[in-house]
C-alpha cells in the first residue's frame, strides 16, 4: 500500500490554494512596480500576517501560525510557482533566518525560569515581527569575511555589568535597510567559532548608521544593505546567550539551505511553464515552436532536472523536519537544485528569444534572480567542500 504523500494531504492542499490565490492577487499585480522602486512595502508583511502566511514554520505559543519546514516548503513553491519572485521571497521572509534564533533564546529562558528575559523578546521583537509590524533582519556577512563566518571582525565589548558597544561592519544584508531589528553576529570572545554572539540590534541606537543600499544584479525588489556600527549599545536583555552564537547559526544554517533548495527549483518550474507556455503559442515557419524536436528535447531535460531537484529536495526537508542530521543532503540538495534552476532559466530566457531578453518578460526577471542562489547561503564552492569534510575525503585532517 502506498504511504500518502505528506506534501499533498488535505491541509497542505489548501494552505498551497490559499497562498496561490494570496500571491495572484497581492503581489503578482503590484511587482513590477516594487522591482523598479527596490524594495516591498511594509503593508505586505502586514498582509501576509493577517493571511497566516508570515508565521508558517514558528510556533503558535510565539505568535506564529504552527507548522514546520514541510509547510514552509509548500508555502515557498506556491508563491513563486504563482507567480511570485525570488526577490520576495528574500524581502517578505527575511525573519525566516532571523527570528529562529530569537525564538530558540525565548525557550531557553522559559526552561531556566527567565520569565521577563522571554516576555521581553517575545513582546518587543517576535510577535510584532510575525504580525507583520516589524521587520527583522540577519547580519553576519562581513564586508571581507563572505563565507568564512568564524572569522568576523565585528566586536562586542563590555561597557558595564548589563550592557555591551558593538562596532564593525556587515554587508549583503537582506532587508538592511527596512529594518526594525538586526541579529547580528558579533565576536565577545576569542578567536575562531567559539567567540561569536548573537545580539538584536536596533537600528535607532546612537552610533547605529544609516544603512547603505545596496544596487544589485536581481532580487531588485528585496533591499540589500550595508551596515555599520560604532559603540552601539545593547543590553544584556537582547543578547542571545554568550559566545553560543556560532552553534545557533549553524544549527540554523541547515533549514536555510533547504529554503533555497526549495526557492530554486520552484523558480525552476515557474520559468518552465512559462516556456511551456510560450513554446505552444510562439510559430516560427509555419508552426509552433514546440513540435520542432530540439525544442522538446530542450523542455524534456527542463523538465527531467528541475523534478530531480524536487524530489530530492522534498525528501530531505521531510527528514530535517523528523529530526534526521542532513547537513551532508541539505548543502547537496542546494546544490542539485541551484545548478538546474541555473540550466532551467537560460534555456527559458533562449527559447523565448528577443522576448526572453527584455525586462517585460518575467523569465527575463527570473535569470537575474537566479544567480544569486549559488552564492547565498554559503557559496556552492564552499558548500562542496564541507560536504568533502563531512565525508572524509579531505587530503589532511587540517583541510
Amino acid at each position: 500500500m502506498t504511504s500518502p504523500d505528506p506534501y499533498d494531504g488535505p491541509e497542505r492542499r489548501a494552505l498551497r490554494e490559499m497562498v496561490t490565490e494570496f500571491t495572484r492577487r497581492e503581489i503578482v499585480p503590484r511587482l513590477p512596480q516594487w522591482e523598479r522602486e527596490g524594495r516591498i512595502p511594509r503593508d505586505l508583511h502586514a498582509l501576509a500576517a493577517q493571511a497566516g502566511i508570515l508565521g508558517i514554520g514558528f510556533p503558535e505559543d510565539v505568535g506564529g501560525s504552527g507548522g514546520d519546514l514541510v509547510d514552509v516548503v509548500v508555502m515557498t513553491e506556491a508563491l513563486l510557482e504563482a507567480g511570485g519572485s525570488g526577490g520576495v521571497i528574500a524581502g517578505l521572509f527575511s525573519h525566516g533566518i532571523a527570528l529562529p534564533h530569537v525564538v530558540d533564546e525565548v525557550h531557553r529562558r522559559r526552561d531556566r525560569g527567565d520569565v521577563a528575559g522571554a516576555a521581553h523578546l517575545e513582546d518587543r521583537i517576535v510577535r510584532p515581527v510575525l504580525a507583520g509590524e516589524r521587520i527583522a533582519a540577519l547580519a553576519v556577512t562581513e564586508p571581507d569575511g563572505g563565507s568564512d563566518v568564524a572569522r568576523l571582525r565585528a566586536r562586542a565589548v563590555r561597557v558595564d555589568e548589563c550592557s555591551w558597544a558593538v562596532t564593525g561592519a556587515k554587508t549583503y544584508i537582506t532587508s538592511g535597510v527596512r529594518a526594525d531589528v538586526v541579529v547580528t553576529a558579533v565576536r565577545t570572545g576569542g578567536e575562531g567559532a567559539s567567540g561569536i554572539s548573537l545580539m538584536c540590534l536596533d537600528p535607532r541606537s546612537d552610533g547605529y548608521a544609516a544603512p547603505r543600499p545596496l544596487e544589485k544584479m536581481g532580487w531588485h525588489c528585496s533591499d540589500t544593505a550595508e551596515l555599520s556600527f560604532t559603540d552601539v549599545i545593547v543590553p544584556d536583555a537582547d543578547v542571545l546567550g554568550v559566545d553560543q552564537g556560532f552553534a545557533s547559526l549553524a544549527r540554523h544554517f541547515v533549514s536555510e539551505r533547504i529554503s533555497i533548495a526549495v526557492t530554486a527549483y520552484s523558480t525552476a518550474q515557474r520559468a518552465l511553464d512559462l516556456t511551456l507556455a510560450w513554446t505552444r503559442d510562439r510559430e516560427t515557419f509555419g508552426k509552433p515552436l514546440a513540435e520542432r524536436q530540439v525544442v522538446r528535447h530542450t523542455l524534456v531535460e527542463m523538465h527531467r532536472r528541475t523534478d530531480v531537484a524536487r524530489r530530492y529536495s522534498r525528501d530531505i526537508a521531510l527528514r530535517h523536519s523528523r529530526g534526521e542530521a542532513v547537513i551532508v543532503e541539505a548543502a547537496l540538495a542546494k546544490q542539485t537544485a541551484v545548478e538546474a534552476c541555473d540550466f532551467v532559466v537560460d534555456r527559458a530566457v533562449q527559447l523565448h528569444g528577443g522576448m526572453g531578453y527584455m525586462r517585460e518578460s518575467e523569465v527575463e526577471r527570473h535569470y537575474r534572480d537566479a544567480r544569486v542562489l549559488g552564492i547565498g547561503g554559503g557559496s556552492t564552492e564552499v558548500m562542496v567542500d564541507l560536504v568533502a569534510r563531512l565525508l572524509g575525503l579531505s587530503a589532511s585532517p587540517s583541510a
